[in-house]
This record gives structure tokens, sequence and C-alpha cells, in this order.
């Protein structure tokens, strides 16, 4: 399938193909997303197939506005309408009770379901034109780099679906951020494109540290992920010319010099780990990010490309 304009004919096709069953690749202002009718079991088995994904890792539901929570939760908690005022459309996903319109294969046979508006146009004009809640893991097979340019889409994912979308690149470029509000108190199970801070200036009160789940309610929680086919090393400061993301002025072609801004690190981190994985390294070295809130997203990626 080629990457074609996300022009309004095609919007209305790709929709088409939802609302027929079949798998799209959508971009959203965090990565790109493998698509499909969230509430068709056959589409979203078709999904964890495509990506090679794990039965027990529930998707995200995207919809397209706070009014349609309530097509895919049991129940909407009135804390949602303070931070969806703050942070919808955005890239910020809350778990809620499921529906039961909402199959436990998406959820990942959890009665939860993870659920957020998009801040992107045209995933955005995809959902109301397919008139669906859409599943949109990320445009990816399993535990490999996401996707933020439709160009590097994998040759894998794009001969089985039915329409790429090419969106431009993604604002944010990592995944959202994952708030369970099952609970006593909120959550954060995956940091993302809404930082800890924001969240608690928001609530008026700090949000925990959770420890490693024993039921994983989010996307994104294991150990290794988001990851290329070189082995990542982090670092305090890589070497002169060794291969790597660095803070500093770059020693060799094969250095890639990153932003010291948190949310422009995010935005080019998967295209730079993706450029010195092209160049066919079997290991490259990361320096590491400081340890604040502003950086807990983009730390958490780079620990889970590092792991082995």
């Amino acid at each position: 399938m080629s990457i074609v304009r996300a022009t309004t004919e095609n919007i209305r096709a790709a929709a088409r193909i939802i609302q027929a069953g079949g798998v799209v690749v959508m971009p959203t202002e965090t990565v790109y997303g493998l698509a499909c009718n969230a509430t068709d079991d056959k589409a979203v088995q078709r999904v964890f197939e495509i990506k090679g994904r794990p039965a027990a890792n529930p998707l995200i539901v995207h919809v397209a506005s706070v009014e349609e929570v309530g097509r895919v939760a049991e129940s909407v908690p009135d804390i949602l309408g303070v931070l969806a005022a703050r942070f919808w459309p955005g890239p910020l996903t809350v778990v809620l009770a499921k529906r039961p319109s909402i199959p436990y294969r998406t959820t990942g046979g959890l009665d939860t379901v993870a659920v957020r508006v998009p801040a992107h146009p045209i995933a955005l004009a995809l959902i109301r034109e397919s008139q669906c809640p859409i599943a949109a893991p990320s445009a990816n097979l399993f535990s490999e780099l996401s996707v933020t340019k439709a160009e590097n889409i994998d040759p894998r994912i794009e001969a089985e679906v039915g329409m790429i979308l090419d969106g431009g690149p993604c604002e944010v470029g990592v995944e959202s951020t994952v708030l369970d509000l099952t609970g006593e108190e909120p959550e954060i199970l995956r940091p993302g494109g809404v930082s800890r801070a924001d969240i608690q200036a928001v609530l008026g009160k700090p949000l925990g540290i959770v420890p490693p789940p024993t039921v994983r309610k989010s996307p994104g929680l294991y150990r290794r992920h988001y990851a290329p086919r070189a082995s990542v090393r982090l670092v305090d400061s890589i070497r002169p010319g060794e291969p790597g993301l660095t803070f500093q002025q770059p020693t060799s072609d094969s250095q890639i010099r990153m932003p010291l801004d948190p949310r422009a690190y995010a935005a080019n981190l998967y295209s730079s780990l993706k450029k010195l994985d092209d160049m066919g390294f079997d290991e490259f070295g990361v320096e590491l990010p400081p340890d604040t809130q502003e950086w807990e997203a983009v730390r958490d990626r780079l620990r889970k490309a590092s792991s082995t």
C-alpha cells in the first residue's frame, strides 16, 4: 500500500476501510497508529496479528470528543472533566471501566478501557468519518521503534494495511501519558506527552510513583519496548567518534546532536534513533538527559530501548 496525502477524499476512503473491518495507518500528534474499529473484534484481532502484539497488551481507544467517552466507558468520573478541559484534545489517555460494547480483545482481557481524544486534525476527521471509536496502537511491530513520519513505516506493516494517511511529522513524538482513574487516586501508568508536573498542577496534588504493575492496564509497560535493532547504551557522555545521540557538538557523522528542550527532544527521539539504526551499527550510545519530571517520558523510552 502506498502512502497517500490525507485529503478529504482519502480520509473518507480510509473511513470506509475501517467500517468494512479493515486496518489503516493514521497520524496522531504522538506517533502514527494502526487504526481500526475498536468495537469490531475481528478487526482488532487483525491489528494484534499485524503488530505481533501480545493479546494481554491493551489498545488505546480514540474518540473525537469528551462527550463520546461515554460510548466506550461505563462511568465517567467528575475528575475527567477537569483533566479534559486542560489536556484534550491532546496526548493524555485515561483508564476507565469499560462498556460491554468494547470487546475484551481491545482491552487485553480487562474490564477497563484506555481512551483519549487525539489532537491531530486528520485523526479527528477519520474518527468522525468512521462513526466509531478507533483503536490505534503505534504503527510498528511489537517492541520496535514507534513511527513519527509516514515514510518510516516498516514495509511489513505497509504490506498489511489498506491505506497509509500521511499527516507529516508527529508534533509530540512520544506516546501519550496514561493516567489510571479507576482507583482511589489517579496514577500515572505510563509517562508521555503530558508531564507529571502539568497533571499535578491541574489536580492540585502530587501523583505517587507506581510500582511495576501485576496487571497491565496500559500499553508500553513491557521491560523492553520502543527499541531499535541495535543495542543502546545509556551513558553520561559518548566518546569522540562513537555513534550515538549527544547534547554536545558532534565529532563524527554518526553522532546526532539532540535538543536541550525536553519537548523538542521527544519530537525528534524516534526518528533520530531510526537514523542511527539505519546506519547499521550493532551498538550506539545515548547520553542520558536530566532526571527531572520534564524529562520523565524521554527517560522512560530510553530505558526501555536499552533493555535486553
